[in-house]
């Protein structure tokens, strides 16, 4: 009887470690398809803030767009229609529109 239950205690061993790599390898995976994805975006979207300058047509997280008029240390003064400022973080700029715009009117 003791000589079953010893066995059984191996076995048991084994089905730890098998746990473990399933555990480890969904970890990984998890990690490349969802984590280092997010971690470029958040890093282009951050190098994209960096170098938005006076002039550029964004749009802003909330949908608005507009022409950037002046920038402060964390905020920006965009031009929404003439005569119209509106004050944004920086942060809730999302995309540079200019391009979009450029590509769309040349048709």
């Amino acid at each position: 009887m003791l000589h079953y239950i010893l066995l059984q205690a191996s076995n048991g061993q084994s089905g730890l470690i098998g746990n473990l790599i399933l555990i480890g390898g969904i970890a990984i995976i998890f990690y490349f398809f969802m984590i280092r994805p997010q971690q470029k975006r958040q890093k282009a979207q951050k190098e994209f803030i960096g170098s938005i300058k006076k002039g550029d047509m964004v749009v802003t997280i909330g949908g608005m767009h507009g022409r950037i008029v002046s920038i402060e240390d964390d905020s920006v003064i965009l031009e929404v229609d003439r005569g119209a400022k509106i004050k944004f973080d920086k942060t809730s700029i999302s995309l540079e529109a200019s391009k979009r715009y450029s590509t769309t009117t040349k048709s």
